[in-house]
């Protein structure tokens, strides 16, 4: 058999192998494709799914202040439901809702965080969490009850800064020992783009 030849069954075989080795990975019910899931905190409990749950804290890691919570909440069932809290397990502290209650439709979801949604802010951000942690939250339904879930921390730059809330100015002082005039009282939640988790 000559030199070429020999070569030519060579890469033939090699060829085959490997688009039979690729071929398996997208064939059937348990292919290894299917296994790969996505990269963000989600769970579901009778009628509701929660999506993107993430605390998103000050961007600057020595800042004290609030911080938000961001999460696609789903109601799938028949009846609308409403989203009466939600609280950080292991801190003892709760989120401020941007009303009493947030009504998920049924049907319907709501987006938590970002311009123009309800919000939900926790008031001592940096006591309640840490950046980079998978935090605990747990969510209060009117008809499910409670959804725990693990939030992702991290802070309000790049693509979360529009999420995330102002910082809580602290009233500077002048020489007098008097606070000047350009510190503004407390911060509020400041979401700047219809970007969505």
């Amino acid at each position: 058999m000559s030199r070429s030849l020999r070569r030519g069954v060579l890469a033939a075989t090699v060829l085959s192998l490997s688009i039979a080795t690729l071929s398996a990975c997208g064939a059937g019910n348990d292919a290894q494709t299917l296994e790969v899931k996505p990269d963000n905190a989600a769970t579901s409990v009778g009628d509701i799914k929660i999506q993107n749950a993430n605390v998103i804290t000050q961007p600057d890691v020595n800042a004290k202040g609030p911080a938000a919570i961001a999460a696609t909440v789903f109601n799938t069932g028949t009846k609308d439901q409403q989203l009466t809290g939600i609280s950080v397990n292991g801190s003892g502290q709760s989120a401020k809702l941007s009303s009493a209650k947030i009504t998920v439709p049924a049907g319907g979801s709501v987006v938590l965080g970002g311009q123009g949604n309800p919000s939900a802010v926790l008031e001592s951000g940096r006591e309640a969490v840490q950046d980079g942690n998978l935090q605990p939250l747990t969510f209060d339904f009117s008809a499910t009850g409670q959804v725990t879930i693990k939030a992702f921390v991290t802070p309000a730059k790049n693509y979360f800064e529009s999420y995330g809330t102002s910082v809580s100015p602290q009233p500077s002082t002048s020489a007098s020992g008097k606070p000047s005039e350009s510190a503004s009282p407390s911060g509020t939640a400041s979401p700047s783009s219809t970007a969505k988790p």
